[in-house]
């Protein structure tokens, strides 16, 4: 595939602002059911969980940038609902909601997303 080939296929892919927007809605039901399923429902081997944190919150941002939100913004709504599940955990059994690293964990996360986005529109998606 040619360099202008390749580009123009991923510009078509990035503005396909509704698919993004019905994939974000649908990372942050997924994040919430695992959030919010009780510990003793949960598998007992996940890889390390501030990654988890990390490389969910990155897709969720990523999800909700591609969807049209300006960047600023796609990063506070990540970081706000990240708090607000770490919140809704406290009284789910077997789960240690209101950590203060799983927080970190998840704005690093939507961070790294936000920041990718913006590379990416300054460089290869930039407009004419």
């Amino acid at each position: 595939m040619a360099e202008g080939a390749r580009v123009e296929w991923l510009q078509r892919l990035h503005d396909r602002r509704r698919l993004w927007a019905v994939l974000a809605v649908g990372g942050a039901l997924a994040i919430a059911l695992g959030s919010l399923t009780p510990g003793s429902q949960m598998p007992s081997h996940l890889p390390w969980d501030k990654a988890n944190h990390f490389v969910g919150y990155a897709g969720l941002a990523g999800l909700i940038g591609l969807s049209g939100v300006r960047l600023p913004r796609t990063f506070r709504m990540a970081v706000l609902f990240g708090i607000a599940i770490e919140v809704a955990q406290i009284p789910v059994p077997g789960r240690s909601g209101g950590d203060g690293w799983d927080i970190l964990a998840n704005s690093l996360g939507a961070g790294f997303a936000v920041l990718l986005l913006h590379l990416l529109r300054r460089g290869p998606l930039r407009r004419p």
